[in-house]
C-alpha cells in the first residue's frame, strides 16, 4: 500500500515537472536550462495505535412485579328437571289366519301294456365249404460251387535311400556395452512472494431501535348472566374481572460494534522443489547370436512296383429245375336250414287306482302377545358445578437486559504524514528574462 502511494506521487511530481519545463520553455525559450530542485512532500504512513473505545455491554438484573389473578372457583348447585321415558307394556290380541288342508280322493284310470313273447321260424343260409386240390408245378434252383483261379497284382514295395542337406543355426551369446542415460535429480530452491491478508479492524456505529414492551391491566365488565341475553331485566347482569394487555413502544439508541475486513500485501518465503538433467553411464549386457552353417544326413523312403501271383478262390451258380406238389384250397358254396326264436310283443289293455291331493282352505285364529311403549314422566335431581372469578395476588420474578457503558482498549491502524524531501527538473538561469525560477517552477 505505501509502495503505491509513493510511486503514485513521484508519478505527479513528473508531470508537474514536466508542465513546469514546458511553461518555461513557453516564456524564456533558449535561455532557460533544466536543474534539477529539492523539494518536501508529504508521504502517508500508517502505524497502529492504541485507543481506549466507550462499549455498551449487557448485564442481566433480576427483578420482581406483582400482578392480580382471577382465580375460577367452582360452586355446586343441585337442580331439578322433568323428564318423559317410554315404559315398555306387554298386551295380547286375537289374529284370524287361513290355512290350506290337504283332502286326497282315488281315481281309476285304464293303460295299455306290451307282453313280449317268442316264436321259432326256419331261416335258410348259404355256408361256403373249403376243397382241397393237389397240383404239380416245376422250379428253376441256383446251386453254388466254387473254382480256383489265378491272378496277377501290383504291390508297392518301400526302398530306403540316405541324403545329406546343410542348414544354419543360430548361436546366442552376451556382450557387454556402456549406455549413456539421463536422470532428473530433484533439488530445493527459495523463492519471495507476497500474499494478501485480510484483517478485521472494529467500527462502532450508533442506531436507533424500538423497543416494544407493555403490562397487563384488569378491567371490570357487566355481563348477562341468564342464557337468553336479554339484558333488560337488573336481575340478570353480573360482573366479571377481564385481564387486558397494554401495549408501549419506546425508542432508544444503542452502540453497535461491527468489523470490516482491511487487505494487506505481506510478503513471504517459500519453497519450491525443482529437478535437473544428469547423464550417467552404465553397463549393460547385450544379447546377440550368430550364425552356424551345419550338415546333417537323413533317410528318404521311395515306393517300387512289383508284380506278384496269387490263387483265388472264385464263387459261382449253377441252373438245376426241379418239380413240386401243393395243394390249392377251394370255397363250393353249400344251402343250409336252421330254426330261429323271434321275439315278439302284443298288446294288453290293464286298469290301475291312484290317489289325487286337492287343497281346501280353512280358517283359523290364535292369540298373539305383543309390546307397546307407553310414556311415563319422572323427576330427577342432579348437581351442577358453577364458576366463580376470584382475584389473587402473584408475584413474578423476571430478568432484565441493563446497558452498561465499559471501556475497552483496541489496536487502530492510523494514517499519519510524514515530510520526505525529493529531486525535482526545474529551469534554471533564467533570472534575467523570466524573473527567476520561481515563475516556472512553483
Amino acid at each position: 500500500m505505501q509502495r503505491t502511494i509513493f510511486s503514485v506521487l513521484i508519478a505527479i511530481g513528473l508531470v508537474t515537472t514536466a508542465q513546469s519545463s514546458v511553461l518555461a520553455g513557453d516564456c524564456c525559450g533558449s535561455c532557460c536550462e533544466p536543474q534539477m530542485v529539492t523539494k518536501t512532500v508529504m508521504v502517508p504512513t500508517y502505524e497502529t495505535e492504541t485507543r481506549t473505545v466507550t462499549c455498551t455491554e449487557y448485564q442481566r438484573e433480576e427483578k420482581t412485579r406483582t400482578y392480580t389473578v382471577n382465580k375460577r372457583v367452582a360452586v355446586p348447585e343441585e337442580k331439578t328437571c322433568t323428564y318423559t321415558v317410554m315404559v315398555p307394556e306387554q298386551r295380547t290380541r286375537t289374529v284370524n289366519y287361513t290355512v290350506q288342508k290337504p283332502v286326497w280322493e282315488t281315481k281309476t284310470c285304464e293303460y295299455t301294456v306290451q307282453i313280449p313273447y317268442t316264436e321259432n321260424h326256419e331261416v335258410k343260409y348259404t355256408v361256403y365249404v373249403p376243397t382241397y386240390e393237389e397240383k404239380t408245378c416245376e422250379y428253376t434252383v441256383q446251386i453254388p460251387y466254387t473254382e480256383n483261379h489265378e491272378e496277377t497284382y501290383t504291390v508297392m514295395v518301400p526302398t530306403y535311400e540316405e541324403k545329406t542337406c546343410s542348414y544354419e543355426v543360430q548361436i546366442p551369446y552376451t556382450e557387454e556395452k556402456e549406455v549413456s542415460y539421463t536422470v532428473c535429480v530433484p533439488y530445493t530452491e527459495e523463492r519471495e512472494g507476497t500474499r494478501t491478508v485480510t484483517k478485521r479492524v472494529p467500527e462502532t456505529t450508533t442506531k436507533t431501535i424500538t423497543v416494544r414492551g407493555g403490562h397487563w391491566e384488569t378491567q371490570t365488565i357487566e355481563v348477562p348472566a341468564c342464557g337468553s341475553g336479554c339484558g333488560d331485566c337488573g336481575e340478570c347482569v353480573r360482573t366479571c374481572c377481564k385481564r387486558v394487555w397494554v401495549p408501549t413502544s419506546e425508542e432508544k439508541e444503542i452502540q453497535c460494534t461491527t468489523y470490516k475486513s482491511v487487505s494487506e500485501e505481506v510478503p513471504y518465503t517459500y519453497k519450491v522443489c525443482l529437478t535437473r538433467q544428469e547423464e550417467r553411464t552404465r553397463t549393460v549386457c547385450v544379447r546377440k547370436c550368430r550364425t552356424e552353417t551345419r550338415e546333417r544326413t537323413y533317410k528318404v523312403c521311395k515306393m517300387v512296383p512289383e508284380e506278384r501271383t496269387r490263387t483265388v478262390c472264385v464263387r459261382k451258380c449253377r441252373t438245376e429245375t426241379r418239380e413240386r406238389t401243393y395243394r390249392v384250397c377251394k370255397m363250393v358254396p353249400e344251402e343250409r336250414t336252421r330254426t330261429v326264436c323271434v321275439r315278439k310283443c302284443r298288446p294288453e289293455v290293464r286298469t290301475r287306482e291312484y290317489k289325487v291331493c286337492r287343497m281346501e282352505y280353512e280358517q283359523k285364529s290364535r292369540e298373539v302377545c305383543y309390546t307397546v311403549c307407553v310414556p311415563e314422566e319422572r323427576t330427577r335431581t342432579y348437581t351442577v358445578c358453577r364458576y366463580e372469578c376470584v382475584p389473587e395476588e402473584k408475584t413474578q420474578t423476571y430478568t432484565v437486559c441493563v446497558p452498561v457503558q465499559v471501556e475497552k482498549q483496541i489496536e487502530v491502524r492510523v494514517c499519519k504524514m510524514v515530510e520526505k524531501e525529493i529531486e525535482v527538473r526545474c529551469c534554471g538561469g533564467c533570472n534575467n528574462c523570466c524573473g527567476g525560477c520561481n515563475g516556472c517552477c512553483n
